[in-house]
């Protein structure tokens, strides 16, 4: 996963001509790194809170308070372990993803850097498999034409963390790195989604193409583009790091200029709209 690290470091041998572009690509990751910090910290105190501190306390009843999850079910055991082992990897990965991009992680701390990025990887998978059986079996979602688009992020991720284990088997890091991205960006669909829905509900100051259910159009364009979108990005940054391209140049900074601004306006988004509120409630 050592690929995040050169969204912040010196790309490869900067040119005099695409010095500026360089610089925004350099300074956009940089912005963008620390609002999704910010971001990412702030989901796992939610999750902990909202779920996780119910059940360690015994409290069980209490993790019932956010929807389409579906919490704690009485009699359920299998459901109720299925859904702690969703939780507590989206916590976890909340807290440890974004540090595979710190350079200082990489290049002091190797070890740190691989067993970290083997554990994002591992439970990235997990919440993966337990997030596809908690929606189509035990039936954590909205609608079924709503859940189409998270569900084809889910089943994504077994193949991106696939690939880039298995090329970092055969260490060609290269290609380790550019599917560790990837899977990166899809582990934090759901992530993203919230983003992108608090951010458009503020926007239009409410629901526009939006319903209850979470298939109107809006919805479902929302529920592609917070995958695919990120990986677009993603794909544009990795072709631009060695190119002498200007085009392909601006056209990454640039990119990665709007997504900082999507998560700058999506952060703030949910967490006046979604987690400020259901902390405050809790807390």
């Amino acid at each position: 996963m050592s690929g995040f690290i050169s969204l912040f470091g010196r790309t490869d041998s900067a040119q005099p001509a695409g010095h500026s572009a360089r610089q925004l690509l350099q300074f956009s990751g940089i912005a963008w790194f620390a609002t999704a910090l910010c971001g990412q910290w702030l989901f796992a105190f939610y999750i902990g809170l909202l779920y996780l501190w119910p059940v360690l306390t015994g409290h069980y009843l209490e993790a019932n308070q956010a929807r389409p999850i579906t919490g704690f079910v009485a009699g359920d055991v299998s459901g109720n372990l299925i859904l702690f082992a969703h939780l507590l990897p989206a916590a976890i990965l909340s807290i440890g993803g974004l540090l595979q991009l710190v350079p200082q992680l990489r290049q002091r701390w190797p070890r740190v850097h691989r067993w970290n990025g083997r554990l994002f990887l591992t439970l990235g998978l997990c919440g993966a498999l337990t997030g596809l059986y908690l929606t189509w079996v035990r039936g954590s979602r909205l609608s079924d034409l709503g859940a189409i688009g998270i569900t084809i992020n889910g089943l994504l991720i077994p193949i991106a963390v696939g690939l880039a284990w298995f090329y970092a088997r055969q260490r060609n890091f290269a290609l380790h790195q550019r599917f560790a991205l990837h899977s990166f960006f899809l582990i934090n669909g759901v992530w993203t989604f919230r983003l992108f829905l608090m951010g458009w509900y503020l926007l239009h100051q409410g629901p526009y193409g939006n319903n209850a259910k979470l298939d109107g159009p809006a919805d479902l364009v929302l529920s592609f583009a917070c995958y695919a979108l990120p990986m677009l990005v993603a794909e544009v940054w990795w072709r631009s790091r060695s190119s002498q391209n200007l085009l392909l140049l601006w056209c990454a900074g640039l990119l990665m200029t709007a997504g900082f601004l999507l998560t700058l306006l999506g952060v703030g988004s949910a967490t006046m709209m979604m987690w400020g509120p259901r902390i405050s409630a809790v807390w």
